[in-house]
């Protein structure tokens, strides 16, 4: 018997498309049998209107208002028939009161994108200045679900053996020293896997490719002439569709498959994909900002708003999303969803994520019921789970982040401790936590060591090079009189403020690089480090490129030859992470022997074995007792770390170990290349079994064979 509802019951009022009432469920724009069902959501609205254009065309073909009858609540929905779905573009009218003292401001002129549009036109190629006469720029169409996934899936690799790569998907082959066919695009990083299995990562963290609009606030810089963009892309337009432009297949509207090709490709040989996700506002910006989607369909459900009607501003871009409304609790659940499930993505790393859990007057909550859904909904279940534990309205919470037993936090005091510790003015109490996976900060039941994501570098910063090659931030060309940027970098210049000829400043620079890359390493919980710090990038000294789409934030490729040293040292200290248990450790060490071994799991040390003056803050060693690698359950070599940031050399008394064992050699970065560092399992045993000279700013990693 064939089925009632693949039946008009209907006309359009133009005569050109059959209709019926539409299902409620799900939001957007969903393929049904003979069409497409569009259901959109609006408190406040008083009556909506579809609007259809075909592709590219300057103004709509029809024009369908929702009747009446047919909104169920508070959603408008219905079946239209017959569509060309490859060739249709659809928006929305909604009409309502405009009473901004109340926080409406419908205007029923503006054509507005579906919140829930998995496919957006409109800016299918990277910078290809817009016709800014056009009535409807942001473009929502219609999702096809034909991608061939074969076996893929998720990989679930446990979170303390990740080892996580931030990049920013265009800038990490746009340079055309990447040498690839096609750069600044997903397809451009599927060219780099093969890199990316040989530096030895296995997880991507990919700074925003949902659907951005990378002329917002663009302008010429006044100190280069160069064009100023939405580089970065923390300002969505539509949460559920990859960006067009960050696609070799943009063009043809095939962002999707291309996106999805790169995260099997990846998942085919053991690498993970994290996504950089910006739930905290939108591209529409403050009151003077423009008509996308969410401020025309339903701006009071949809924003954090002062008692006037005007935008709270946590995020720093004009406006806040109301994330514990449940609307916009639903949708963001709905998204990442549907990002785990339709892309296999692995996980999220939050940014801004304390706005998450702030209330509809803006304060914090105990128990913010959006954070405590993504922790224990069924579907994220398994994916990785990152907060960048503050905001721009002051909220700092690292180390207190709801968590549930599920949340990580980017560990902000791991990156300012260590830093500090490295150029010889820290504290090795601070720094001692923070080796440890910072149980100062993650210590209750329910979290440990992998709460903790450690890194030195972020794409918000100095890369590695820069953080020892300048004390200041140069950022006049973003054009805001250097302005702009953090001034706390806790950055050391190695005596000299940017690139030198001086030999002895290099050489203390690449052994700074690399006693970070060691710390960074040597330290439990997550590391995770920054696309070109491997070998040197640099961005001249400016913390905050976010608008730089050019060669100062694109990776240059080439300084892979020059500094071949660097990105030796990182391959190698990866793979012995990798190699050794004791270092991935997902609870917090006991400080005891609990397996017998004869050592403590891990035990502290200065330049006498067994003691520490902790009033010398720059020298600390430590070791960890092999047998008590993951809780006792994995058998490993024990591994001894001294590091000096002193400008001296000392010499540092070694722990004894049993007679059948031996100390070995894997890295001492006051080595010349290539002796600062062994193959894991070919590290050199050492003459003196008893000391070891540490020479002046420089770590040695030990291992017991």
């Amino acid at each position: 018997m064939e089925r009632v509802d693949l039946h008009p019951t209907h006309n359009s009022p133009c005569g050109k498309y059959k209709l019926r009432p539409g299902k409620p469920l799900p939001f957007g724009a969903t393929i049904v049998p003979g069409g497409v069902n569009f259901s959109i959501y609006s408190h406040h609205a008083t009556d909506c209107t579809l609007v259809l254009f075909e592709k590219n065309a300057p103004q709509p073909t029809a024009e369908i208002p929702f009747p009446d009858r047919w909104r169920i609540g508070n959603v408008f929905s219905m079946v239209v028939f017959d569509l060309n779905y490859e060739d249709i573009e659809y928006g929305f009218r909604m009409d309502g009161p405009w009473d901004p003292n109340n926080g409406h401001r419908f205007d029923k002129t503006k054509i507005l994108m579906d919140p829930y549009a998995k496919v957006i036109n409109g800016r299918d190629v990277w910078g290809v200045n817009p016709d800014w006469n056009n009535i409807y720029h942001h473009r929502a169409r219609v999702c096809f679900d034909d991608f061939d996934w074969e076996d893929d899936h998720p990989l679930e690799t446990p979170v303390e053996d990740l080892i996580i790569y931030e990049m920013h998907a265009r800038g990490f082959t746009k340079n055309p020293s990447s040498k690839v066919k096609h750069p600044g695009t997903f397809a451009g990083i599927r060219e780099k896997i093969t890199y990316l299995k040989e530096l030895g990562v296995n997880c991507i963290e990919i700074m925003p490719i949902h659907e951005f609009d990378e002329f917002e606030n663009s302008r010429i810089s006044p100190t280069t002439g160069k064009m100023l963009m939405n580089y970065w892309g923390y300002s969505n337009v539509g949460f559920f569709a990859p960006k067009a432009g960050l696609a070799a297949t943009g063009k043809f509207g095939m962002q999707v498959d291309e996106f999805k090709t790169l995260v099997k490709e990846l998942h085919r040989v053991g690498i993970e994909v994290i996504l950089d996700v910006v739930f905290n506002h939108t591209a529409e910006g403050n009151e003077r900002g423009p008509y996308i989607s969410y401020r025309g369909i339903d701006n009071k459900t949809y924003y954090l708003l002062t008692p006037e009607g005007y935008y709270f501003n946590f995020s720093g871009c004009g406006n806040t999303l109301n994330c514990n409304n449940p609307i916009v609790r639903s949708m963001i659940l709905d998204c990442l969803r549907y990002w785990a499930t339709d892309y296999h993505v692995d996980g999220f790393r939050f940014d801004l994520a304390t706005i998450l859990g702030r209330d509809q007057n803006g304060a914090p909550m105990h128990n913010p019921p959006l954070l405590e859904s993504l922790a224990f909904d069924p579907i994220l279940g398994k994916c990785k789970l990152i907060a960048e534990a503050w905001d721009a309205g002051g909220l700092y919470q690292v180390g207190s982040f709801p968590a549930w037993g599920r949340w990580a936090e980017w560990n902000g005091k791991f990156r300012d401790d260590v830093r500090k510790f490295l150029k010889g003015d820290g504290s090795i109490g601070a720094m001692a936590q923070r080796l440890q996976g910072s149980p100062d900060l993650y210590g209750g039941e329910q979290r440990g060591a992998t709460a903790s994501v450690n890194f030195l570098t972020a794409h918000d910063g100095f890369t590695l090079m820069d953080m020892v090659s300048y004390n200041e931030k140069h950022n006049e060309a973003n054009g805001e009189n250097n302005n702009d940027g953090g001034n706390d970098n806790d950055s050391w210049n190695c005596g000299f403020e940017g690139e030198t000829d001086d030999p002895h400043i290099n050489r203390l620079r690449r052994k700074q690089i690399k006693n970070a890359i060691t710390m960074l390493l040597v330290s439990q919980g997550t590391p995770m480090i920054v696309a070109g710090d491997e070998f040197g990038n640099t961005q001249w000294g400016n913390n905050n490129a976010y608008c730089q789409d050019n060669e100062i934030s694109w990776i240059d490729w080439g300084l892979m030859k020059k500094n071949t040293d660097i990105f030796n040292y990182f391959k190698k200290i990866i793979s012995f992470r990798m190699k050794h248990p004791v270092l991935r450790n997902r609870g917090h060490f006991r400080n005891c022997d609990y397996m017998g071994s004869g050592f403590a799991d891990i035990t502290w040390h200065g330049k006498k074995a067994w003691y520490v003056d902790w009033s010398d803050n720059h020298k600390l060693a430590f070791m960890l007792c092999g047998k008590h690698a993951k809780g006792g359950k994995v058998d490993d070599n024990s591994v001894y770390v001294a590091m000096n940031m002193h400008w001296q050399m000392h010499g540092f008394e070694l722990p004894k170990l049993p007679d059948y064992i031996s100390w070995h050699v894997f890295a001492n970065t006051d080595a010349s290349p290539p002796y600062d560092i062994w193959e894991p399992g070919k590290e050199k045993k050492l003459d003196n079994q008893n000391e070891f000279l540490v020479g002046p700013r420089s770590v040695v990693i030990l291992v017991a064979k």
